[in-house]
C-alpha cells in the first residue's frame, strides 16, 4: 500500500518547525528517520496531512559528556549511538542494546527521539531509557517540558509527546561508580523483534548486590521496571539461592500475552532465562570493576 495524500515542509530551526506542528493543529508528525512512521503511513494506520522533516536542525543532532552522565540529541542515529566511543566509556549497556537493533540499514536512519516517541514495547531504546532512568526533554509553543522515563511510556505505541511537541534530547544521568551490567536477547533472528529481552544494572557493595535495576521488554504492552525482583536481590550475595529468587519474583512481576510468535507461558519463562543470566553478568563486571 501507499500513503495516502499529505504535504511537507522542511524546517531549517527548531522553532520553525514547532510553529510548522502547531499550525497543523493535530495533524501533523514529525519525521526524521522514518523507519516507524513511514510503514504506518503506507498501511494507512496514520494518515497526516503534513509531514514535518526535522533533518535539517543541526542543533538536534549532538552527542555530549555532562557531569559522567550523557546529553543525546533526539536526531542522533541507532548507529552513532551503537559505535559512539562516549557511549561505550560511560553506558556500555546501551552499546551492547543497540547492536539488537533491526539492521544495520535501519540503524542507519532510524534516531533515538523517534523511537523512544514511538513507544514501540518490542523495542530496545524505550527499555534502555527506563533503565537508565532518562530524562526526556520536549518542547512546544508553551515552552520546554523535562519527563521522566517512569512517566514517558504510556501503552503500546503510545508515549507522553502530546500532538503539538517535539523531543529534541535525552538526559543520562551517571551510572554509580563501579556498576556492572549486562543485556541479554533472544529473537527469533537476527534483525527481528526481540521475543523478550532483559538490562541489569547494579554495584557491588562487601560482597552483596546493591543499586540493583532490571529492565525487561517484549512481556507487556510498555517496557518495565521491575521494582520486586530488584528489591529481592538488592543486600543479597549473587550465589543461586538468590538467582532464584529473583528469577522467581521476575515471572511474577509480568503477565505477557501470547502471539503468533510465542505464547504468554513461553514469554513468562524466557524472560526469567535472560534475567539469570543477566544478572550473573553484571555481577561479574561489577567484582572486575571492585577489584579495578
Amino acid at each position: 500500500m501507499k500513503p495516502s495524500q499529505f504535504n511537507y515542509v522542511r524546517p531549517a530551526t527548531l522553532e520553525q518547525a514547532i510553529a510548522a506542528l502547531a499550525a497543523a493543529a493535530g495533524e501533523g508528525k514529525i519525521i526524521a528517520g522514518g523507519q516507524s512512521l513511514m510503514p504506518m503511513m503506507n498501511f494507512r494506520l496514520v494518515s497526516p496531512a503534513l509531514l514535518i522533516d526535522i533533518n535539517r536542525i543541526k542543533e538536534l543532532d549532538f552527542l555530549e559528556e555532562q557531569a559522567g552522565g550523557l546529553r543525546i540529541g533526539a536526531l542522533t542515529r541507532h548507529h552513532t549511538l551503537e559505535t559512539s566511543s562516549l557511549v561505550k566509556r560511560l553506558f556500555p549497556v546501551l552499546s551492547a542494546a543497540m547492536a539488537h537493533v533491526a539492521h544495520l540499514a535501519i540503524r542507519n536512519r532510524g534516531t533515538i527521539g523517534g523511537s523512544i516517541s514511538h513507544a514501540d514495547p518490542a523495542a530496545e531504546l524505550p527499555m534502555m531509557m527506563l533503565l537508565l532512568e532518562a530524562r526526556i526533554t520536549a518542547v512546544s509553543p508553551r515552552g520546554k517540558r523535562v519527563i521522566d522515563a517512569a512517566d514517558f511510556f504510556l501503552a503500546a505505541l503510545t508515549s507522553d509527546v502530546q500532538e503539538d511537541e517535539i523531543v529534541t534530547e535525552i538526559s543520562l544521568p551517571a551510572l554509580p561508580a563501579g556498576a556492572g551490567w549486562a543485556f541479554e536477547e533472544v529473537a527469533r533472528r537476527p534483525g527481528d523483534y526481540a521475543l523478550a529481552a532483559v538490562g541489569v544494572i547494579l554495584t557491588q557493595e562487601q560482597g552483596r548486590a546493591a543499586q540493583v535495576r532490571i529492565g525487561v521488554m517484549g512481556v507487556g504492552d510498555t517496557p518495565m521496571r521491575l521494582p520486586d525482583a530488584e528489591a529481592v536481590l538488592n543486600g543479597q550475595a549473587c550465589d543461586e539461592q538468590s538467582l532464584d529468587a529473583v528469577v522467581a519474583a521476575v515471572r511474577n512481576s509480568v503477565q505477557p500475552d501470547g502471539d503468533l510468535h510465542a505464547s504468554g507461558d513461553y514469554r513468562r519463562h524466557l524472560v526469567g532465562v535472560l534475567v539469570r543470566r543477566a544478572v550473573k553478568d553484571a555481577w561479574k563486571r561489577a567484582q572486575a570493576n571492585a577489584k579495578g
